[in-house]
């Protein structure tokens, strides 16, 4: 077995990332929003009825779903997560679309992954590299499982790209302090620009690389991505993090909060995010 498809084997000193917005209510708020329309477009070609895919880091399990009726008849979808509370939800929402046969769930580690090589046709991270401790080798553990001729996919933010209007001082403040944050979390806020080297840095030869965004753009939209962040900024772990790190104060994050709610009720207001993906051909 060549090095590129070697078992996961021992932890890495680097794999010490944590999930920096934990499962507060507004943070799963923004992550049912997602589709498999929304946020995997660029993967939707590639999938086939009969197919088996791991849905990597699926949180609540909205695009897991999609997948799921994608790959029907005869798919199967294996959604994990390292967070078990999550998983719950994700089972339920199978359930509530009558798929529950056609998903599995299981608590899991995307730098060590217990299944055997060679086990999916399709393997799925969204917006999960950004988040780990070691993202070239998460991507070897992704390829490790993936059969040859199938598709490693993955798709992430870059917070640094992130664009708004209008100027708004305190979302300046609400950047800079989140990439300190994530940083200091063992994550990475610019992944989307970093996914194509790091697929090459994990042994991908055949890698496709694109981008799409995310843009909120009116009253309705820019009131509800404004207040989940205003909400996410000062209840939600990344807030703990944020103080506990001594990166801010509790009268910082309010402060960003009200800015994030000032610029939400702006007529005028307008936000992108920019997320890259690939598609590697094993």
């Amino acid at each position: 077995m060549n090095a590129a498809r070697e078992s996961a084997g021992d932890s890495a000193a680097g794999e010490t990332a944590v999930y920096t917005h934990g499962h507060h209510e507004s943070v799963l708020r923004s992550h049912r929003w997602r589709t498999a329309g929304n946020s995997a477009a660029y993967l939707i070609g590639e999938l086939r009825p009969g197919m088996r895919v791991l849905d990597v880091g699926c949180g609540p399990g909205t695009i897991t779903a999609d997948l799921a009726e994608l790959v029907a008849p005869g798919g199967h979808v294996t959604a994990v997560d390292a967070a078990a509370d999550v998983l719950e939800q994700a089972r339920a929402h199978a359930e509530e679309r009558g798929l529950g046969d056609a998903v599995s769930f299981a608590v899991a580690d995307v730098h060590a992954l217990d299944f055997p090589d060679d086990s999916f046709d399709v393997v799925h991270a969204h917006q999960v590299l950004q988040h780990v401790g070691d993202p070239v080798r998460a991507l070897r553990e992704m390829r490790r499982v993936c059969r040859p001729g199938g598709v490693v996919a993955a798709r992430d933010a870059d917070y640094a790209a992130m664009t708004w209007y209008p100027a708004t001082p305190g979302l300046d403040d609400w950047l800079s302090l989140y990439r300190r944050v994530a940083r200091a979390n063992g994550g990475e806020p610019d992944a989307g620009r970093h996914l194509r080297a790091w697929a090459r840095q994990a042994g991908f030869t055949d890698v496709t690389s694109s981008a799409t965004a995310w843009c909120f753009a009116d009253p309705e939209e820019t009131a509800w991505w404004s207040a989940l962040w205003a909400d996410r900024t000062q209840a939600s772990a990344y807030a703990t993090v944020a103080t506990r790190g001594g990166h801010a104060t509790a009268a910082d994050l309010a402060a960003v909060g009200a800015a994030w709610h000032a610029w939400g009720a702006d007529p005028d207001a307008w936000f992108s995010v920019l997320n890259a993906e690939i598609l590697c051909r094993v």
